[in-house]
Formats: C-alpha cells, sequence, structure tokens
C-alpha cells in the first residue's frame, strides 16, 4: 500500500464524465476522407512520402522526417491521395497548414504486418524501433514521441514506470474506458516497457471515481500474477493528471523546477500509450487509431469511439447523433486545457483525446476581466506553487526577465488560476503570449549570436588571408632580395 503525498492548490471541480463513460465503447466508422497535417509540434514537420493519385493501404507511412522529434504518420485506412493542400488544422491559433488528404474507398485494406510473439527476448534497441517506426506518440495531450522518452541516457537511473490513468479534466472518459474495455493491452503494454527500461516496478495510477476500470485493472494483474505492477486509486483532484502532480502524489518525490521526471527516476507513460506500445510490438499495428471522447451537452449522444486518426470532427459529430440546438462552441479537449475550433471538418490528429461540443452550461463565456483586487486566490490553487499574479504583473507589462525569474516555464497551463480568480482575468493567456515571447526573443538572439559568429569568422578568415598574403609578399621579397644578392656576387666574381 503506497502513502500518497498531495501537491500544492488544485480544484475540487464537477467533473460531468457521467456524459460519455455510460454508453459502450464503439467502434467510428471510416469516414469518407482522412486528413493529415504535415506540422507536427512548432518547427517540427514531416515529408510527404506520397503523391496525388497515389493508392495507399491502411498502415502505410505517408509522411516523415529524420527530425528528432518527428514520428512517421500512418494512412488510417486504403484509399488514394486526393490532394496534398492547406487546410485549417488543430491549434489554437486557427491557422493553416499543408495537409495529405485521403478519400477512403471503404475497403479499409492493410498492410501485412507481422508483431514479435516474445517481447521479452527482444533488445530494448529493437523495441524502441518497433515503437518509433509505428509513430507512437504520447496519448495524454504532449504527443511526444514515446521511443525517445525511453532512451532517458546513460545518465539518468530509471526506477519506476508510472502509468498515467488519473483523466483529471472534466467531460473526458477516453482512458477511463479505455482501462474498462481493454485492461490487458494496457498493462502488457506496462511489460513491455518495464522490458525496454530494465526497472522492476510499475504503478498504474488512476482516479478514486474510476471504479469500474480499477476492478478490470486489478482483475487484469491478478491474471498476469506479475507483482511488479501494481494499481492505485488518487484522489480526484484537479490537476492530479498532470505528469509532476501525480507523480508527487505517487512517489512523493518533486520534480526539479526545468527538469523532467527522468532526472528524479520516474518515468511516466499515458495509459492510451502503453495501450498503442501493445499493438506496436505484439502486433505489428502502427499508430492509426485511438479512442476520443465526443461529449458535451452540444452534441446528442455522447460516447467513447474508437477514431481512425485524420477523420474529420463532423463526422464523429454525425455519428453521435448530430449537434443539439444549444450548442455554442467546439472544444479540442476539455474545458481546462483545451481550445476552440474554428471549423468542424478539422480533423484528429494523434494528441486529440476528447471533443467538447460545449453549450453555456459547459463552458465560462461572455464574463467581463475586471482590474485584479490582488487577493491571492490563485496563489493558493496554483498547483505549481506559483505566484501567478506576479507573473499576470510582469506578463502585462512585458517585463520578461522577470517572468523567467517567477518561474514562467514551470506553469502547465492548467487554468486553475482562472477559474478561481473574481476578477475573471484571462490569466493563461497572458503567460501563453509571455512564454511566445521569450521562446521568440531566445531564437532572435541565437540568430544574432549566429551572424555574429559568422560575422566573426569572416573577420578571421580575411585577417588570416591578409596575413597569408604578407608573408607570401615577405617571403617573395626576400627570395628576390637573394636573387639579387647572388646575381651582385657572381657580377662581383666576374670582374
Amino acid at each position: 500500500m503506497l502513502n500518497l503525498a498531495r501537491f500544492h492548490g488544485g480544484l475540487h471541480l464537477p467533473n460531468n464524465k457521467d456524459l460519455s463513460n455510460q454508453a459502450p465503447l464503439h467502434q467510428a466508422s471510416i469516414p469518407k476522407k482522412l486528413v493529415y497535417p504535415l506540422m507536427q509540434r512548432p518547427g517540427v514537420s514531416v515529408d510527404p512520402k506520397v503523391q496525388v493519385g497515389d493508392r495507399v493501404l491502411r498502415g502505410q507511412v505517408i509522411a516523415y522526417s529524420d527530425h528528432p522529434l518527428a514520428t512517421p504518420v500512418h494512412a488510417a485506412s486504403s484509399g488514394i491521395i486526393e490532394a496534398i493542400e492547406e487546410r485549417l488544422i488543430p491549434h489554437p491559433s486557427g491557422m493553416a497548414d499543408v495537409c495529405i488528404v485521403i478519400a477512403t474507398d471503404g475497403k479499409d485494406e492493410s498492410l501485412v504486418t507481422q508483431g514479435v510473439a516474445d517481447f521479452s527476448s527482444q533488445d530494448p534497441a529493437a523495441i524502441r524501433s518497433a515503437i518509433k517506426n509505428a509513430g507512437i506518440v504520447g496519448l495524454g495531450g504532449a504527443a511526444f514521441p514515446t521511443a525517445i522518452k525511453l532512451n532517458p541516457g546513460p545518465q539518468r537511473k530509471l526506477d519506476t514506470l508510472l502509468l498515467n490513468g488519473a483523466e483529471c479534466e472534466p467531460y473526458i472518459t477516453c482512458d477511463d474506458c479505455l482501462m474498462q474495455n481493454q485492461p490487458e493491452s494496457v498493462l502488457v503494454g506496462a511489460q513491455i516497457l518495464l522490458h525496454s527500461l530494465h526497472i522492476e516496478r510499475c504503478i498504474v495510477a488512476i482516479e478514486d471515481h474510476m471504479t469500474r476500470a480499477y476492478a478490470r485493472l486489478t482483475q487484469a494483474v491478478a491474471a498476469l500474477n506479475d507483482p511488479r505492477i501494481i494499481v492505485v486509486q488518487v484522489p480526484a483532484i484537479y490537476p492530479t493528471g498532470g505528469e509532476k502532480q501525480l507523480i508527487k502524489v505517487v512517489t512523493g518525490k518533486e520534480t526539479p523546477s526545468g527538469g523532467i521526471p527522468a532526472d528524479i527516476g520516474v518515468l511516466c507513460v499515458n495509459v492510451g500509450t502503453a495501450s498503442a506500445v501493445y499493438d506496436a510490438v505484439c502486433n505489428g499495428k502502427p499508430l492509426t487509431e485511438r479512442v476520443i471522447t465526443i461529449t458535451g451537452r452540444g452534441v446528442k449522444e455522447p460516447q467513447n469511439r474508437y477514431v481512425r486518426i485524420g477523420t474529420p470532427i463532423s463526422e464523429l459529430i454525425e455519428q453521435c447523433g448530430g449537434y443539439t440546438e444549444h450548442v455554442e462552441r467546439l472544444i479540442m479537449g476539455g474545458p481546462m486545457m483545451g481550445f476552440a475550433l474554428p471549423d468542424d471538418e478539422i480533423a484528429v490528429v494523434k494528441a486529440t483525446n476528447c471533443i467538447l461540443a460545449g453549450t453555456a452550461a459547459d463552458i465560462n463565456t461572455g464574463k467581463q476581466a475586471m482590474p485584479c483586487i490582488r487577493c491571492g486566490d490563485c496563489a493558493k490553487a496554483c498547483p505549481v506553487d506559483l505566484l501567478p499574479q506576479q507573473l499576470y504583473w510582469h506578463s502585462r507589462a512585458g517585463n520578461l526577465d522577470k517572468c523567467k525569474e517567477f518561474s514562467l516555464f514551470d506553469c502547465i497551463e492548467c487554468g486553475c488560476c482562472e477559474v478561481v480568480c473574481p476578477s475573471h482575468i484571462p490569466l493563461v493567456q497572458y503567460y501563453r503570449s509571455a512564454k511566445s515571447k521569450v521562446i521568440a526573443k531566445a531564437k532572435e538572439a541565437e540568430k544574432a549570436s549566429v551572424a555574429k559568429r559568422r560575422h566573426d569568422m569572416h573577420l578571421e578568415r580575411k585577417a588570416k588571408e591578409q596575413a597569408e598574403k604578407a608573408e607570401r609578399a615577405r617571403l617573395k621579397k626576400e627570395a628576390l632580395a637573394k636573387v639579387k644578392q647572388a646575381n651582385a656576387e657572381k657580377e662581383g666574381v666576374t670582374q
């Protein structure tokens, strides 16, 4: 039995999870089109490996890049490449980017793939390679390449694998649903990760209201008879599902500021990611679908579905009965950390865990921001133990150095400060803006540094060339002087 710790702050929020977790897990139908953005994260894009008119099969790589943070993109069904063009992509700014569009043919023909019968006989490097080639990323929202996470480097010694099933954000139930329906795939995925990491301890953490998932997982652990794996229930306090917060609760360890969990011996992986690892290694299946929650009072039949990655949201909403007349906003993610979408033709991506069709009852709209009254409620609620009020003042004033002094980049943008703010100040917007400015300033400084190095190298090269030229001139002058001297001596001898 673990002694659970408590992180600073946090909130008890209405979870609204009963909207979607009462219905059975459905398989979404194959959409008419599949859309795949080439941009995977800021500064990381993949290149198309197909051309318009090509026919592709499910599981075929359609885009890839050698960038270390890029993962291959696989077609989620068979069809014809209809276009490679700019379309709106899921991004807080509402930006567009180049996308590959597949017109599906309804045949759903797949590449023939084969997994390994005994993963324990595989070298960890081979497992990481299989995970990378399958395009697996963190399915909890960050979408960081899993293969990179599994190679923390020799300077970090891991002792604990933490499977994150603490789905703390309101409305989202995709992980709960997955653990109820496929606990074995989650746990075998955990065994594969334990083998690849050479560690002997795995903790599966879920929130204490997930009673059915807890029962299914404990039964599956007993059937596996693997003493390395335990299942624990943690209090449903938002944002317990945050990586650093969950580590604090379960292990009592604090992840250092600016550090990563591997620095304290912990690797945290989402339960959906573990299930995807199982599929990749044991069944040879790349990441082409995932469980997604379609919920909110703005959709008629909230539920969880296994969805092909690349499916337009409009088709998912249609499969869930369509919109209600009260729908006001479409959000990718939850109401706390998600972002509004301008159009439902945008497709789901690997990081999509929830589509929230919100009404006025689901989302906070129309509240007028007022001046800060310095009440300090934001500091009490902050789960990272920051000073949100100070960050607000300095970000608003554009004092980026002060923002960094107050640990701006430790902010996880959970929105707790906004919820408790009596002045309804959009604090997270200020923090995101300040982070963007700091990053942009750093990039400009790096560009200036590169330009300065180039200029200095140019000056050094010119000075070296001039010195070499002067040396050649000196040697030539000495050689001419020696010739003159020799000629003069010869003439003297002749006389």
